[in-house]
């Protein structure tokens, strides 16, 4: 799924003078890996701001923590301007995007961006807005309605990180008051009961902007307290949206006027104290020759190519490389270029040059095995599957937190032609675990439940899907008479509409 959700952030940190001293540096931090052309003492600064925001949301949220591994960090690379990330994402509308798969979830911004006025959305409230979503989907298979969805996003959107590390949540959105006090948009009841279809651009707004108001309202409003978990609750337990929130709510008008009057007060944000945001340290690296060299290459792989983009990544990838033949980084990154313009042979030997001077790099294990599987489907009178999948339980053993060497066990077993195994079956609900943010993979996984009979589990997983809030009013549509059929415990109808459903989308993938 190469779906992108256009958003951009602020790098107000990294943006200012000094570029002669800047050269690509490489920022770790507990959730993020920050690349960037950029000082260090700048990137260090940035990292921890974004490490502020993500403990404030946890903190706020009582979310747990875990300890993550590279593989499950948002990687971000920060480019040297707006047109820099337009031109990348084909687009020059966007200015910076957001891409969540098996082998990671990635974000490309600008070092340089942002708006003085306050009327405006600017780069950083989308970047905030767009992680909320991120950390939302992280530890839970949740059937949220799309107002909760983006109202849970907004309310964290105008975070305002100050000085003393202390962080401000909750502010009013400015570029959604049109949408919160102009009447015409979508009406409460409709929203939280998801009475409605396709959202006109007013209607969108309103969405967005009474989203926020209500989480806003329910979340500092005592009279409320826990309703909005009874009923999320409601709609997990298979209740309609509507019947959930009259469950929970009691009387909508009565809410709806509530919501009204406590939309003409004096709205705060709740200020969390720096002393309970403590973050862990930041290493920052500088870049290899190498690595530097061929850094442009790997944004463009890491981004998606398709069959018109991949054979000139790939051809760059292979004028750089030849100076770094011993650079495991710089041939692992030719892998997956040649790999991704179909060619197998040449993927594999770079692979083989990478693993050569180091043998535990993930990367170039998870090419060895996708090579050995696409020579394998060329020819499979000489397929040793075995073998194939051998190079994919290596790098699981490696790093067993890293989803895609699971997801590509499994699809090897559909590559093959063979039914997968119980072990293949785990592997990829696993994957499901480690990358939830994957689309694709949850389809995947939602697919082979249901082949198994396993319903109940199937529903759990196919709920964020049915919710999809950036899904366009087709896709929810047949997504709820997915989940509808689901819950009724009809495995057979569901896969047949999840089948037609693949089958459009790849359709209208090979539009021009």
């Amino acid at each position: 799924m190469r779906s992108l959700l256009a958003w951009a952030f602020a790098a107000v940190l990294l943006g200012a003078g000094g570029e002669a001293r800047a050269a690509w540096h490489e920022a770790t931090t507990k959730h993020f890996i920050i690349y960037a052309d950029d000082r260090p003492e700048r990137l260090k600064e940035f990292a921890e701001r974004l490490e502020r925001f993500d403990r404030a949301v946890r903190y706020l949220r009582s979310m747990d923590d875990p300890q993550i591994t590279d593989a499950q960090k948002l990687k971000i690379y920060a480019l040297k301007s707006e047109g820099a990330v337009a031109r990348l994402a084909g687009d020059s509308s966007v200015r910076g995007f957001y891409n969540a798969r098996a082998s990671g979830a990635v974000a490309f911004v600008p070092r340089r961006a942002g708006s003085s006025d306050i009327w405006s959305l600017d780069t950083e409230a989308i970047f905030f807005h767009e992680y909320a979503h991120h950390l939302q989907l992280q530890f839970a298979s949740v059937a949220l309605p799309a107002w909760v969805v983006e109202g849970f996003a907004e309310f964290f959107a105008t975070a305002d990180i100050n000085k003393d590390g202390s962080v401000l949540i909750g502010s009013v959105p400015m570029y959604r008051v049109y949408g919160i006090v102009t009447p015409g948009g979508i009406t409460l009841e409709q929203m939280v009961g998801e009475t409605y279809r396709r959202l006109n651009d007013r209607e969108r707004d309103s969405l967005y902007g009474n989203g926020w108001l209500l989480t806003h309202y329910l979340t500092f409003d005592s009279s409320r307290e826990g309703q909005l978990s009874r009923y999320i609750d409601g709609i997990q337990s298979g209740k309609a949206a509507l019947d959930a929130a009259k469950a929970a709510f009691g009387d909508l008008k009565k809410l709806d006027h509530d919501v009204d009057r406590y939309r003409a007060k004096r709205l705060m944000g709740l200020r969390v104290p720096a002393k309970v945001l403590e973050i862990g340290p930041t290493a920052i690296r500088p870049l290899t020759p190498g690595e530097s060299a061929i850094m442009d290459v790997h944004i463009r792989s890491t981004r998606g190519v398709n069959q018109k983009t991949a054979p000139g990544v790939a051809a760059d990838a292979r004028r750089i490389a030849a100076g770094f033949p011993n650079d495991p980084f710089v041939q692992a990154v030719l892998a997956e270029a040649e790999h991704d313009a179909g060619n197998y042979a040449a993927s594999e030997a770079a692979a083989d040059r990478a693993l050569a001077v180091d043998p535990k790099n993930v990367h170039a294990l998870i090419y060895k095995g996708r090579d050995e599987m696409a020579l394998a489907k060329e020819q499979p009178a000489k397929a040793d599957w075995s073998k194939v999948r051998a190079w994919f339980v290596k790098a699981n053993k490696l790093d067993t937190e890293n989803a895609e060497p699971l997801a590509l066990f499994f699809r090897s077993y559909a590559e093959a032609g063979e039914r997968p195994t119980k072990n293949a079956v785990e592997a990829l609900l696993y994957s499901v675990d480690l990358a939830p943010q994957d689309g694709e993979l949850r389809v995947n996984a939602v697919q082979q439940l249901l082949r198994d009979g396993r319903v109940s589990e199937a529903k759990q997983l196919f709920g964020p899907l049915a919710y999809a809030p950036h899904a366009t009013a087709e896709w929810r549509e047949t997504n709820m008479k997915i989940m509808a059929a689901i819950t009724a415990g009809d495995a057979k109808t569901a896969l047949g509409l999840m089948d037609g459903a693949e089958k459009l989308a790849a359709a209208e993938a090979k539009k021009p």
